[in-house]
């Protein structure tokens, strides 16, 4: 088990990375007209250049044959995807939905809730589990797929490792206050607390502004987020739980339109309830 946490845990904090790197790229700002600014008047410096350095081939002029349409490119169709992956291949569609179907027991699906309050965990990752040690070299080593649930009824997060030769459950563990990156059923969700809020109306105001329409549903935005953890002093009570339970920090922008600033709200998506940061 302990070789399943270090595992998750490197999963989690490459996430994070990501999460935090998406977060910087969405907040970069490219200014208008800056597009293409080292396209000073060399566009056609190349085929400039082949035509005054052409040698014409006698009986042709300069340029003579030279601007034939060329031939037509050919693309090849992508191989089919197969059943199963070999070695370190990602997993395949058919891996995905089969190791999901095994790492989600009944007692798992009766006993925990998802995002939305609904009767079994809310899914997170499944990603290709990495080789045991000394599996490093060996070519037939198994495959095997770590999954990741988490469990909204008491906050835990679920790993179950699948052995995809075997289809068995190899390893299991269970941890509370580890928080991976959130998906985008929880974004949508996280946006949906967020507009039922008298809190949204800010949100609601701005998009109106940008848009010229009434704010009413998730689907009229794109969505970023970053997991909010509680840090003493930091935040109002009502976020103190925050890292136990399971909180967003959304970064919303209209469809087509521009980011909104909403990062001073927090999400506990655990509770269902909108908290205001102090400025």
């Amino acid at each position: 088990m302990r070789k399943t946490v270090r595992r998750h845990l490197g999963k989690v904090v490459a996430g994070t990375a990501i999460a935090l790197a998406g977060t910087a790229a969405m907040v970069a700002v490219t200014l208008p007209g800056t597009a293409g600014a080292d396209d000073t008047g060399n566009r056609n410096t190349a085929a400039q250049q082949s035509a005054d350095g052409e040698t014409a081939e006698p009986g042709q002029t300069p340029g003579q044959g030279q601007d034939q349409a060329p031939e037509p490119g050919v693309v090849q169709q992508a191989p089919a995807e197969g059943d199963k992956g070999i070695g370190s291949d990602p997993l395949t569609d058919d891996e995905l939905t089969r190791v999901e179907q095994i790492a989600l027991d009944r007692r798992l699906a009766r006993s925990s809730e998802d995002v939305e309050g609904d009767r079994g965990p809310q899914r997170l990752v499944i990603d290709l589990a990495e080789p045991e040690a000394d599996e490093l070299d060996d070519p037939s080593a198994p495959r095997r797929a770590d999954v990741m649930f988490y469990d909204y009824k008491d906050d835990t997060l679920v790993t179950k490792t699948v052995n995809l030769a075997t289809g068995k459950v190899e390893e299991t563990a269970t941890q509370r206050g580890v928080q991976p990156p959130l998906t985008g059923s929880e974004n949508t969700e996280a946006a949906r607390i967020l507009l039922a809020s008298p809190l949204s109306a800010g949100l609601k105001a701005d998009y109106k502004d940008a848009t010229g329409k009434e704010l009413t549903s998730p689907d009229q935005l794109e969505l970023d987020s970053m997991v909010f953890r509680a840090a003493p002093g930091a935040q109002p009570a009502a976020l103190d739980k925050c890292g136990e339970h399971r909180c967003a920090r959304l970064f919303p922008k209209a469809l087509n339109g521009p980011w909104i600033d909403m990062r001073h709200l927090v999400i506990d998506l655990s509770a269902r309830t909108v908290a205001e940061l102090d400025r």
